[in-house]
């Protein structure tokens, strides 16, 4: 008796077989997608804003640029975000997480946790430089 044989060949009234697509379909299929469904995504999604602060600003001298990106950013997301907004090529790209921190409101006194995220570190090549402001 054969268990995992029974009923592969039964064919049922009215239904058809499933149909393979052609390259030129899954083509068109996959340019139909939005990017973000593919893992790429748009520009204002992944870049938040750039990051100003005094190491940041220290940093830009070196060809160094620190930007708040989205949680769901990676390094190949913010690669080609830095590409198709400022139009350079990264040379690498580092992202570290921002913890949460515990925050006293001045006003009523009460802790609460501030937001974190994640901050993206992007190194160009030397004589390439980003205009920020």
């Amino acid at each position: 008796m054969a268990l995992f044989g029974l009923k592969k060949d039964k064919k049922v009234p009215g239904v058809s077989p499933p149909r393979k697509e052609s390259d030129a379909q899954a083509a068109t299929r996959a340019a139909s997608i939005p990017a973000a469904a593919h893992g790429g995504g748009d520009v204002a999604h992944v870049l938040r804003s750039p990051r100003i602060t005094e190491k940041a600003s220290a940093h830009m001298s070196e060809g160094v640029y620190t930007f708040d990106v989205a949680l769901d950013a990676t390094k190949r997301s913010v690669s080609q975000a830095i590409a198709a907004a400022y139009g350079v090529r990264p040379r690498m790209v580092r992202i570290v997480a921002v913890r949460r921190k515990t925050r006293r409101s001045s006003r009523t006194g009460q802790y609460g946790m501030s937001r974190g995220g994640k901050k993206a570190y992007v190194y160009l090549k030397r004589g390439d430089s980003i205009t920020i402001g």
